[in-house]
């Protein structure tokens, strides 16, 4: 693994970092109001910001002196990467059932409707979610993609894991992981997620 993938992939498990990435996906920002809005010390923000400008995910705003912007290709590049890396390095024991899969082919085992594949075809870019849908309906789409692609096997996820695997689709993985959590998708206890079983939308 290169050290720029290396880098920025240690950049992406750490809670901290990536609420503050999450938000600066949305809008720019300085790092006092980060704090006030993460409620987080202005130091810890200072010190983080550090680490994913140093890793490539952030960089300071020229335009706005004293922001600092999400650098969202470089997020992008990066989910695309460690995908590619997997998908070469894991053997028949290691891979993720699923992994490498195309977006054609996951819509294809997921039969969805014609309306349910535009809507992730809308959303989704090179396998990646352009945005996380605001409508509802259209949200739980996008769950039940994520659903198939990050929680592949009949076991628990440490939430470490689970962030991980929801940043190669999206910055924001603590609204994607607590969306899953409360449209019914997966159950949580102590630290740890595991699928639900059944079709959760057909219990409510």
């Amino acid at each position: 693994m290169d050290p720029d993938t290396l880098s920025g992939l240690r950049a992406l498990v750490d809670g901290h970092r990536i609420r503050i990435l999450a938000r600066l996906a949305s809008r720019p920002a300085d790092p006092e109001s980060l704090a006030t809005e993460l409620r987080l010390p202005v130091h810890v923000v200072r010190k983080q910001l550090e680490v994913l400008v140093h890793a490539g995910l952030a960089e300071a705003r020229t335009d706005r002196p004293g922001t600092f912007g999400a650098r969202l290709d470089r997020v992008g590049g990066l989910g695309r990467e460690l995908a590619s890396l997997e998908r070469e390095a894991a053997g028949p024991e290691g891979a993720w059932p699923h992994d490498g899969e195309s977006l054609a082919d996951t819509l294809a085992r997921l039969a969805p409707t014609p309306e349910e594949a535009k809507t992730l075809r809308s959303y989704l870019v090179d396998g990646r979610l352009v945005t996380i849908p605001a409508q509802h309906a259209k949200r739980q789409i996008v769950l039940r993609f994520l659903l198939e692609r990050v929680f592949t096997e009949d076991r628990d996820y440490p939430e470490k894991e689970v962030n991980q695997r929801l940043a190669l689709f999206h910055p924001d993985v603590a609204s994607l992981r607590r969306s899953l959590y409360d449209d019914r998708y997966v159950d949580r206890e102590a630290g740890l997620y595991r699928r639900r079983p059944g079709d959760p939308q057909a219990t409510g």
